[in-house]
Order: structure tokens, then sequence, then C-alpha cells
């Protein structure tokens, strides 16, 4: 699928703003934002915004998505965990960049629909499950790369426990919205070190998982 001049305006728009990774800018050009936005905003699918999807939950602005996947370092031979499918858009990005990307969604709604639109792409690497992102998915452990897509108070323990040694973990902490930063957690022989890399606004990462139909 060819990008649109939209698509190629936004890509442009994160190179002036400092993201040169080729291979996160080839797969957001890869993946159309279009199909992971409710119809009443498809016509701001591609501004640099954060867009209300159900839920009460949000995708993340094209920036942020792009900035954070960059710092997570990706590499092909990489199992990823992302806590927080939301609309699918962040595990479709991921999902050309990586062997395999597991996926926990609290809310059945949102795995449902993110599901259908990644089938609808093609994109068969990723696996979603209905869940509490605070308790990771222990089974599938270790994973290299580790991706929140909502905010907590402090780094969850279990995620911490379930990431790989020599890994990273990319995630939003803070107390309030007012106070979140995006931080980058490393491990390495045991050991974890905390970089803090920019200032964001997220929802809150709420444990216990959601049950509807």
């Amino acid at each position: 699928m060819a990008a649109s001049h939209d698509q190629l305006g936004l890509i442009m728009q994160l190179r002036r703003r400092g993201l040169h990774d080729t291979h996160v800018l080839r797969a957001m050009e890869l993946v159309p934002r279009e199909l992971f936005v409710d119809k009443a905003f498809v016509d701001c699918a591609y501004s640099d915004t954060a867009l209300p999807i159900d839920c009460g939950q949000t995708i993340s602005q094209p920036y942020v998505v792009a900035f954070m996947t960059e710092k997570l370092a990706v590499e092909k031979h990489h199992k990823v965990l992302e806590i927080g499918t939301g609309s699918g858009y962040q595990a479709a990005i991921l999902s050309h960049l990586c062997r395999r990307v597991y996926t926990i969604e609290r809310y059945r709604e949102l795995q449902k629909a993110a599901e259908k639109r990644l089938q609808k792409l093609r994109i068969t690497n990723v696996t979603t499950i209905i869940g509490d992102g605070w308790l990771g998915w222990p089974p599938q452990a270790p994973f290299e790369r580790i991706i929140v897509t909502a905010a907590a108070p402090e780094p969850p323990a279990a995620l911490l426990e379930q990431l790989a040694d020599g890994g990273r973990m990319i995630i939003p902490l803070g107390e309030t919205r007012e106070t979140q930063a995006l931080v980058q957690i490393d491990k390495d022989d045991g050991q974890i070190e905390h970089t803090e890399l920019l200032p964001v606004r997220f929802v809150p990462l709420v444990r216990g998982r959601v049950k509807r139909r």
C-alpha cells in the first residue's frame, strides 16, 4: 500500500522534529493511521495530535509513537510486550520491526477491534489478549523489549521481572497527568537504570481487567 500525501507529510514533519531512524519511519509509512482512528476523526488521521478512541482511551500523537519506538531500539529478532493495545496502532508499527509482538488490553471492545484491524492489514506476528497490564504476560516472558502506553506511578514489578537481561522498557511514569515523564528503563546484570526522556500525558495504567462482551 503506497503512502498517501498526508502520510508522507507527517513523516517529513517527524524528520524535522529530530526523528531519523529509517526503520521506524518506514514502519509508520506502512501503517495507515486512518484505519486506527474513529471515523469522526479520519480527516485528522495524519495530524500530529492524539485522538480519542472508545472506552475513554486515546491513540497517541504520532510524534510520541515514533519517539517511543525509536527509543525502544527494537531489533528484528526481538520479542516485544506492549501494555495497552488501544486501537492497535502501536502494535502495528512494532510488527514491522520485530519478530513477535504480544499486546495486552483491559477493554474487550478495544482488543477485538484492534484484532480486526490487524487482520485486515494481514499482520500475523501480533498476539492480543484481554488482561491486567500490571501483571504482564508471564507465560511468554522474558521479553527483550517492553513498551507501556499508559502511565503508572512506578514501574510495575512484574514487568521489571519479565524484562530480559540486557532488555529495555519505555514507560510513562507519574502520579498525575501534569507530572508524567517518559522514562527509559534498561536492565543489565539484574541492575535497573532509569533515564528520563520527555514530559508526556497518557491515560493511567489501571489495575485489573474490564469484563465486558
